[in-house]
């Protein structure tokens, strides 16, 4: 998830309020070593280091540690890695801490402290970016407005029940804006996710929304044909049908014989849109059809 920082530094400046944390306006971000070791063999390295620059609070900089699951070793690393830089460099460090799940995020929150019961010599509180504070974008022309936060989203979401359709929204933004552009943020997706369901899913997804799409290599051809053949209507009809049974299999939801079928034999794309939003939330494969 700390990657995502090197493609586009600037995103944790937007990211950041959309969590409820306010947070100053760059106006320049540089890359620096990430390297912190001091006393070989010992060697530290952060995951992503920026300098930020900005108008109102001056330059800083950003530790970005993306955090799996709590590891209290890492207490120990946060804590020099931020007292190395701030004697290294002379400028506050901040620590950003990017997670995928609600317990490693809350894990992550807790304020570090170093000392005495009776004293304390330093305080780290980290900042914590996650599926608990980063709102899902499920829309999508609000992923086409902001790529990277939309591909920041689904890999913070990336174990939460939501995700089905926030990948839906940003597999349409992707390839809404084509190019080298769609094409890289398509594969960033895909690396994030990992070796997981997710992953198939997203695969199977940009396989719907590009019908060339070769199904192996890179995600997305460059370009689209524009306007659709009854062939290829249909054949989006198909793949949304497979999406929605595909996310009530991803959420152990049991779906009858007669119930696949209704679903396989539709071809309204708009009524496949409704269960396949239905499908994110539903406990069972009848509240599909609920008011029909």
């Amino acid at each position: 998830m700390h990657q995502i920082f090197r493609e586009d530094p600037g995103l944790f400046a937007r990211a950041l309020p959309r969590a409820g944390i306010p947070f100053p306006e760059p106006v320049a971000i540089e890359h620096l070593d990430t390297d912190l070791t001091e006393i070989r063999p010992l060697a530290r390295r952060v995951d992503t280091l920026l300098r930020v620059d900005t108008a109102e609070e001056g330059s800083f900089l950003l530790v970005v540690e993306a955090q799996g699951k709590p590891d209290l070793d890492k207490w120990n690393s946060w804590t020099y890695y931020l007292a190395y830089l701030y004697a290294k460099y002379a400028l506050p460090p901040v620590l950003l801490v990017v997670c995928k799940e609600k317990a490693t995020e809350a894990w992550a929150a807790e304020p570090i402290r170093v000392g005495l019961s009776v004293h304390t010599s330093m305080m780290v509180f980290p900042l914590v970016l996650g599926p608990g504070n980063v709102p899902a974008v499920t829309d999508p022309d609000q992923a086409a407005e902001d790529l990277p936060l939309a591909v920041f989203t689904a890999l913070a979401h990336a174990k939460d029940p939501v995700l089905p359709a926030i990948l839906d929204a940003l597999a349409a933004a992707v390839v809404n804006a084509g190019g080298e552009a769609g094409k890289r943020w398509a594969e960033f997706t895909e690396i994030g996710l990992g070796d997981t369901r997710a992953r198939a899913l997203w695969r199977h997804l940009m396989a719907t929304y590009t019908p060339r799409f070769p199904g192996s290599g890179t995600l997305i051809e460059e370009t689209l044909i524009e306007g659709e053949t009854r062939g290829r209507a249909e054949g989006r009809a198909k793949g949304r049908a497979e999406d929605i049974l595909r996310i009530l299999d991803l959420r152990g939801v049991e779906v009858a014989e007669a119930e696949r079928s209704r679903i396989t034999d539709c071809t309204d794309l708009a009524t496949l849109g409704t269960w396949f939003d239905r499908a994110v939330t539903a406990t069972s494969a009848q509240e599909l059809f609920a008011d029909e």
